[in-house]
Formats: structure tokens, C-alpha cells, sequence
């Protein structure tokens, strides 16, 4: 055999100019595709068959999978399994891949093969015909670049989509969940710092309670976002194994001995991630319990930040008749026949978005149960809400953070007000006058519309002693109230 001619690179814009249709084929014959897109006959198919709803297949699987690609060629490349010139020429595009410039040739619907085949093949195809593009090749060829035998060389969908799968996953929620989070955790911990000292009345079964500073209440709801970014970070660290080079079921078929450890290790280098080839590829290919886990770390957030925004419209609730204890940025009209009504949207929003995301964890939870021996096929739904589930986070958090919480108000004068007619502070002098004789100045408190003070008094206790022993600003801080009985 002569060796193969090396053909110039040429430096042509993503595009094709062309109309109508031309043929491709595929292991099944020949059939139509646009003129003016990259995909081939397995990307048609698909299109002809799972044409079902808006559901797209996330562009961030592809741009993932651009880096599988594009790890793949430099490690045959330097094995000399690719010819040089293929293989930098399949990172070139690669590199197209990854930055989103060829997003447009990436129309697949999520609702397809389990094993995310269609969409494996979709990405060889585009890449093998932007190669051939750009050697002056024809289109549809699949020479000098064929969709399996150079862009996938070693791979299979089997391992190569879930491997797509965690890079997308870790991914988002590194670069935009849990900043988010983060940048919400910092909004709420300087509230509480700014309200250290301010005194209110807490609530506990949504009855009046003892009483506590704004900034205590707010360092809860700080310390939960900070729990939750822990627990998300952890649950995210998963990820990090994937089934490169388990190739069909599992055992590497048609892949170079150590061709996981060298492309997991090249991916490292490409993404800046701490990736590495799992230790058991038959769990990694039968299962996808590691995205189950790590979607579960964005439904257990899910219910911090519900609590959170729950809290917060019950605190904001006014503005003449609510608890009133918040005033929150009026960032539209509320209504559109009340007039100068405003409404706590943002909170509404986050709690819609929480809803959603542990809606789609009980989708993610029976996908990964589902699925048979050596292949849980039932990747694309996961990924899906997965990747759904992260970004309407990271997004709901910032807009959560800026046009809800960094521009909260105390209302004092509605703290005050609450404190001065309190009855629960009585607990202070329980321990004094004992637990039934303050029992019943609480009683005496309510039942005549008294303040605590008003109702003590008359049973007998001093002003003095009154005075020096309900001081609310005390009753926050442990050890700091007289509880010495006269």
C-alpha cells in the first residue's frame, strides 16, 4: 500500500453553501439530507423518527462531547492510530464543537435511543463532514474522515454519552449552580450581619415564640445555603469518574489497552476538571447512579431554597394587614386591576423553580432505576433534567439574590410594635416567679388585650423586677438574662 497523500487544510468559514438536499448513507442505504447542514443519514433518521415536542437535546452534552472527541483523537493520534494530519484535523473541528459554533447542526430531540446513540453519531457525522469541508472533499463521503471509523476510533456510545453526560453536568453546576449559591449565601450572611442587634419576635408553629435578633433568623437561612453548597459540592464530585473506555458492555471491546486512563487523563488537561476512568465500568455503563446522586444534591438545594423564599413572601406580607416585617423592591405592578399592588415575585419564582426541580428529581430517580444489565438506557432524560434543573438555579439564584434579598428593608417601627405586644417574652420571668404563675400573667395578658407589662404588673410583679429581667435584646443572647428569683 502507498501512503496517503497528506491534503492542504483550508481555512474556510462554518457553513455550507448550498440548497436542496444531497445523499448520505449509513449502514441501513441511502437517504436525503439538507444541503446546507453537516449532519448525516443516522442524524436524519433520528430527525424522521423522534420528532417528538420541543425537547432538544442540551447544547452542553455537545460541547461536552466535543472534549470526548476531541481527547480521543490526540490519544490516537499519539499512539499512531490516527494519522497525524486526521487527528489534528479532529480536534480542529472539535474545538468548533466545543465552543458552540456549530451548535445549529445539533437538532436532535431528547426523546430518542436511551443509550444517546443518535446523538454520538449526530456529532461524528458533523465532524467527519466539516474535515472533509475543509480538505475540498465531498460532502456525504466519508472520506478521508468516516464518522466511526476515525471520529469514534476506540469508542462507542456506550461509554463515550455518559461520559458527555458527567463533563456537562460537572460542568454547569461548578460554573453556574454553585457560584450562584454561593453569591446567594453572601447576600444573605451580610443581611445578618447588618441586623445583628435589630430585636423581633420569632415564630415557632406560626405562633408568637420568643424573641431573637433579625440578623440571628437571617444567619439561618445563610448557614442552610452554606450546608447545601457543601452537601451539592460533595454530591458533585461523582462526576468526576466516567465510563471511558468501557467501550459496548463494559469490557474496553475495540479499545486500545489503557485508552480510558490516557483519554480521562487528556480530558483533565482539556477541561481543568480532576477526571478519571472508573474503576468498574460495568457500574458505569448499567448504571447512572452517580448522576442520580448528583441530581439529588440540586433537589435537597431545592428544599433549602424553598423554605428560604417561603419565609421571605410571609415576612414581606403587607403591606398594611401581613406581618409586615420586610419591605421588599417593588420591581413591577402586582396587579392588573388593584392598582399599587406589588407582589413578592421573586419568591414566587423561586418557589416554582424548586417545584420543577423536585419534580424532575422523581424523573431522574425511576431513569436510573430503569435500564437492563449492561446499559441504563434511559440517559437522555437525565441528563436532561439534570441540566435543566441546574440552570434554572443558578439562574433563580441570582435573580432571587439581586432583585429580592440584597435590597430587604427591616420595618422597625412593625418590630417594635411586635415586641411591645408580645406576651411569649413572659418566658424570661418563668424561671424567676416560676412556670404557672407566668402562666397565668400570659393568660391574664391575652385574655384582657393587655401588654405583657400591663398584665405583670397587675399580678404582682415589680416594675423593677419587670424592668431588669424582659429586656428583649438580653432574652437573644444566652446567659445574659437575671434569672435569680427575688
Amino acid at each position: 500500500m502507498t501512503a496517503e497523500a497528506i491534503p492542504a487544510i483550508l481555512n474556510l468559514p462554518i457553513g455550507i453553501n448550498a440548497t436542496g438536499t444531497r445523499n448520505e448513507f449509513d449502514s441501513i442505504g441511502t437517504i436525503a439530507v439538507p444541503a446546507n447542514h453537516y449532519w448525516g443519514a443516522q442524524t436524519q433518521r433520528s430527525l424522521i423518527h423522534f420528532n417528538i415536542g420541543h425537547d432538544l437535546m442540551p447544547k452542553e452534552v455537545y460541547h461536552a462531547y466535543g472534549y470526548v472527541k476531541k481527547a480521543a483523537a490526540i490519544v490516537n493520534t499519539k499512539a499512531g492510530r490516527l494519522p497525524e494530519w486526521k487527528g489534528k484535523l479532529i480536534e480542529q473541528v472539535a474545538d468548533e464543537v466545543i465552543n458552540g459554533s456549530l451548535d445549529s447542526e445539533f437538532p436532535l430531540y431528547v426523546w430518542q435511543t436511551g443509550s444517546g446513540t443518535q446523538s454520538n453519531m449526530n456529532l461524528n457525522e458533523v465532524i467527519s463532514n466539516r474535515c472533509i469541508q475543509l480538505v475540498g472533499g465531498t460532502l456525504g463521503s466519508q472520506e478521508p474522515i468516516h464518522p466511526n471509523d476515525h471520529v469514534n476510533m476506540g469508542q462507542s456510545s456506550n461509554d463515550t454519552f455518559p461520559t458527555a453526560m458527567h463533563i456537562a453536568a460537572y460542568k454547569m453546576v461548578t460554573e453556574k449552580t454553585l457560584p450562584a449559591l454561593t453569591r446567594l449565601h453572601d447576600a444573605l450572611d451580610a443581611k445578618s450581619k447588618q441586623w445583628a442587634d435589630i430585636v423581633k419576635i420569632g415564630r415557632t408553629h406560626l405562633e408568637d415564640a420568643t424573641p431573637l435578633t433579625v440578623g440571628q433568623e437571617w444567619s439561618g437561612y445563610a448557614g442552610a445555603v452554606s450546608d447545601a453548597i457543601a452537601e451539592l459540592t460533595h454530591a458533585s464530585q461523582g462526576l468526576l469518574q466516567v465510563a471511558m473506555g468501557g467501550t459496548a458492555v463494559g469490557t474496553g471491546l475495540n479499545a486500545p489497552v489503557g485508552f480510558g486512563d490516557e483519554v480521562a487523563a487528556t480530558l483533565s488537561e482539556l477541561t481543568g476538571f480532576t477526571i478519571k476512568t472508573a474503576d468498574n465500568k460495568f457500574t458505569a455503563q448499567g448504571t447512572l447512579d452517580r448522576m442520580v446522586r448528583a441530581h439529588a444534591g440540586l433537589k435537597t438545594t431545592a428544599v433549602t431554597l424553598f423554605k428560604i423564599a417561603n419565609d421571605m413572601r410571609w415576612l414581606g406580607s403587607g403591606p398594611r394587614t401581613g406581618l409586615m416585617e420586610m419591605t421588599f423592591p417593588a420591581n413591577e405592578p402586582g396587579s392588573s386591576i388593584m392598582p399599587g399592588k406589588v407582589n413578592p415575585t421573586q419568591a414566587e419564582a423561586m418557589l416554582m423553580v424548586c417545584i420543577q426541580i423536585m419534580g424532575s428529581d422523581v424523573a431522574v430517580q425511576m431513569g436510573g432505576a430503569e435500564g437492563n444489565f449492561e446499559l441504563n438506557a434511559f440517559r437522555p432524560i437525565i441528563i436532561n433534567n439534570y441540566l435543566h434543573s441546574a440552570l434554572i438555579m443558578a439562574d433563580m439564584c441570582d435573580h432571587f439574590r439581586e432583585f429580592m434579598i440584597e435590597g430587604a428593608v427591616v420595618n422597625q417601627a412593625q418590630l417594635t410594635n411586635n415586641i411591645e405586644r408580645s406576651v411569649m417574652m413572659v418566658t424570661a420571668l418563668s424561671p424567676v416567679i416560676g412556670y404557672d404563675n407566668a402562666s397565668v400573667i400570659a393568660h391574664y395578658a391575652i385574655d384582657n388585650n393587655l401588654t405583657l407589662k400591663q398584665a405583670a404588673l397587675a399580678k404582682g410583679v415589680t416594675e423593677e423586677m419587670f424592668d431588669r429581667i424582659v429586656v428583649p435584646l438580653n432574652m437573644t443572647k444566652p446567659g445574659s438574662a437575671d434569672i435569680k428569683s427575688k
